[in-house]
């Protein structure tokens, strides 16, 4: 407040007028209200914020951007944590060691109280700070490398046209066929399982079990007992796979790290699970959330389908446009330090928005226009940063340009059966999805 007196005082004297008291109590009054709003702003904002409607990020992240990118804010259980906003400031937080990953540590913010409960299991290397992390997700990182999934470009192109094809066969005669449960779903689901080693068998029963425990419509003890049976799964096919290895990663774990004693069974099972579940629920929405924009952009729509090949850059604006999976960014501070101009102190939680650096207009020009021909200054960061980006960005990335290069193809004349704005979107307050989507063809 003492350098708005000194602004106004200077302002006021370096006219010809005299400083009426009037004119400063006016231009106070005005400020003091400005400085009013801010606060109102930055004080008391909870968190999660709720999107701006079913595809649109939460108005607060441009706001904060603008006037406070580093910010305050408060939790469900009331404690504070800093919210960042920047795209710079938010790949600081992803890389900076002296923020911790460890959910167990005192001041780390949980979001919900499911998410405290869930921070005392068993950590995969996803919370685990280096060198641990990088001594366990180096034992699955093979599989996910960019030159082990182009190898898998085949199967993923194959998966794609069959569960395409099948459903078409099934036809809409009868009325619109949910997109999701019939094409979205089982993508990243076949390919997940049959990567882990999923007998093909099984894999429309865990399909199930991971929609119930994933869609949002069920209770909570329906969706606690489909996760349960996925565990229960998972923990007789890693034992099966101790004594009969196959070519698979669960097989992999179980001989290479379990038997050699690095690793326990129950965090084979784990790590098998959270590679099964983690991505799933972000994958499905994105291929649904990619049909959507599309069709709100008739003529890239247009583009893509005279130019299959242009699959690729749509897929990359995809990831920053509608960015899934957006709270996971998140550390407490082990010693003081500073991110944009503001002193974070040690056991305080920070919790840095990639969705809002992937809409920072100084970093991506018309940020809130959807365009696939954007120039890239940066990456996206859509799968995070740093040494805890998404271990399946490659593979996921490879699933969408499969998809959006494809389904045109199989089906030309299909449309969304439904308005825009009936179409059945996740709650406000969770990452951006589409619970439904009907479609014809």
């Amino acid at each position: 407040m003492s350098f708005v007196l000194a602004h106004t005082r200077r302002h006021l004297t370096s006219t010809r007028l005299l400083p009426q008291p009037s004119l400063i109590r006016t231009a106070l009054a005005a400020s003091l209200s400005t400085t009013s709003k801010m606060g109102a702003l930055t004080e008391n904002l909870e968190f999660p914020f709720r999107r701006a409607s079913g595809l649109d990020p939460p108005p607060e992240f441009a706001r904060l951007r603008k006037i406070d990118p580093v910010s305050q804010v408060r939790l469900f259980d009331g404690s504070l944590a800093w919210m960042v906003t920047k795209y710079h400031d938010v790949c600081q937080v992803a890389t900076d060691e002296r923020l911790s990953k460890e959910r167990t540590r005192d001041g780390f913010p949980e979001l919900n109280a499911g998410g405290k409960q869930a921070a005392k299991n068993r950590a995969t290397f996803v919370d685990m700070d280096p060198p641990k992390h990088m001594q366990y997700r180096g034992m699955i990182q093979p599989i996910f490398n960019l030159e082990h999934v182009k190898e898998l470009d085949p199967y993923i192109q194959k998966t794609v046209e069959d569960l395409l094809e099948r459903m078409k066969s099934k036809g809409c005669e009868d009325g619109p066929v949910d997109l999701v449960q019939n094409f979205a779903l089982p993508v990243p689901s076949y390919i997940i399982y049959t990567i882990l080693g999923v007998p093909f068998e099984d894999l429309e029963f865990l399909t199930q079990q991971n929609s119930i425990r994933t869609n949002g419509s069920s209770t909570a003890r329906e969706a606690s007992a489909a996760n349960q049976e996925l565990l229960n799964y998972l923990r007789r096919l890693a034992e099966q796979r101790l004594q009969e290895p196959k070519d698979d990663l669960i097989s992999k774990l179980m001989t290479e790290q379990v038997k050699t004693g690095k690793l326990d069974t129950a965090d084979a099972v784990q790590m098998a699970f959270l590679l099964l579940v983690a991505g799933n629920a972000t994958m499905v929405n994105m291929i649904a959330l990619g049909i959507v924009t599309l069709f709100q952009n008739p003529s890239q729509l247009e583009e893509l389908k005279r130019d299959p090949s242009l699959a690729s850059k749509f897929v990359e604006e995809l990831s920053r446009f509608h960015t899934a999976s957006a709270m996971a960014i998140r550390r407490v501070a082990k010693e003081d330090l500073e991110i944009g101009g503001k002193t974070i102190k040690k056991g305080e939680g920070v919790i840095a928005s990639n969705l809002s650096a992937n809409r920072d207009e100084e970093v991506f020009k018309d940020a809130d226009t959807f365009n696939m021909h954007r120039e890239w200054p940066e990456r996206e960061l859509g799968f995070g940063w740093g040494e805890h980006r998404c271990i399946a960005e490659w593979l996921a990335k490879a699933e969408m340009r499969a998809v959006f290069g494809t389904i045109f193809k199989k089906l030309p004349n299909l449309k969304i059966a439904v308005p825009f704005d009936k179409i059945e979107y996740t709650p406000l307050d969770r990452d951006v999805g589409i619970v439904k989507l009907p479609v014809t063809w």
